[in-house]
């Protein structure tokens, strides 16, 4: 063979290889996992248990981490000021999906790093007032998401209080001042409800674990009749602690989410975490699957729970009225 047929040999060989090269390469880019960022202000030992009714949201829609499915998990580690260069290094890497859980902070901070990523939020209050989105009913941008209605509860969730613990005069809120947004709309809540029942409330903040002890010490001067703790990731993320202080220092309190009451506080009341966990997962599966989330109406949350831990009860020394027992969705013995 000549050596000019031996160049135009290898050349056609080569012009080969490197059409099937390509071809392999797109055809493994049309084959590539998609990737979704969750974005979440706490930390990763405090929610396990939340996940799952994500993961069975994604399930639902055919999707499965680890088989065709990437997430990359971002966690704050209760800091919320590093929640929008989280946000922002979702972004670069290009995820597909935001997702933002729980609470108002990791929602906004997504909002703010992409105008253009799909963005699915759980917030505890009304997204519109927010600013995340134009309506409930079309939210008109990049997200949607789920309404926990937290804020809207707080009132429930006081006279609830008030009705198992019912010669309370004085009631302490415990809120976290760096997650601002949810805690001066709780609080705004929670201080109307109290002066309409003839209550005074007095605010604590804590954003750590030796602010949460000092919190409490203060109740041997302060001397408070109840304790009603501010729905938050942290303060979640906190439980033992808070339920542990409370018990020692004889205090009735009521929190937002069934977690605490299966960690031995007294009262819970709230939105299912893990049903608003498992609609979130569902709206990420239909957005990979071409959804629009100017389309996907904000879903208020529909199920709630009243759980009752009644060895607490004992423990404080209170009777809960039967029309307490008949209206809660589980007592703990």
């Amino acid at each position: 063979m000549s050596d000019m047929r031996r160049r135009e040999v290898i050349a056609l060989l080569g012009g080969a290889a490197a059409v099937a090269s390509l071809s392999w390469l797109r055809a493994a880019h049309g084959q590539q996992q998609p990737v979704i960022g969750f974005l979440h202000p706490a930390s990763p030992d405090t929610s396990a248990h939340r996940l799952r009714g994500f993961h069975q949201g994604l399930k639902d829609s055919g999707h499965i981490e680890g088989e065709n499915l990437t997430i990359l998990y971002r966690w704050a580690e209760s800091q919320m000021d590093r929640l929008p260069e989280l946000a922002a290094d979702l972004v670069r890497r290009g995820v597909a999906v935001i997702i933002t859980s729980p609470g108002t902070a990791p929602a906004i901070a997504a909002k703010a790093a992409t105008t253009t990523v799909p963005v699915v939020f759980m917030v505890g209050e009304d997204p519109v007032r927010l600013g995340l989105v134009a309506s409930l009913a079309r939210p008109g941008g990049n997200l949607t998401g789920v309404n926990m209605l937290n804020v809207e509860l707080a009132a429930k969730r006081l006279e609830l209080l008030r009705e198992l613990v019912p010669e309370a005069a004085r009631i302490a809120v415990l809120v976290n001042p760096t997650n601002a947004a949810n805690a001066e709309s709780t609080l705004r809540d929670v201080q109307l409800a109290a002066r309409a029942m003839g209550l005074q409330a007095q605010v604590l903040n804590a954003s750590t674990g030796p602010e949460i002890d000092a919190a409490f010490a203060t109740f041997v001067r302060e001397q408070p009749d109840a304790l009603f703790v501010v729905g938050d990731a942290f303060f979640n993320s906190r439980r033992v602690q808070l339920v542990h202080l409370a018990t020692r220092y004889a205090m009735p309190a009521t929190y937002g989410s069934r977690e605490y009451a299966e960690a031995g506080g007294l009262m819970s009341y709230g939105s299912n975490v893990a049903d608003a966990y498992r609609q979130v997962g569902a709206y990420a599966g239909r957005i990979l699957k071409g959804a629009r989330p100017a389309d996907l109406p904000v879903v208020q949350a529909s199920k709630f729970e009243l759980v009752i831990n009644a060895q607490a009860a004992r423990t404080l020394g209170l009777t809960v009225p039967p029309t307490l027992i008949a209206r809660a969705d589980e007592v703990i013995e």
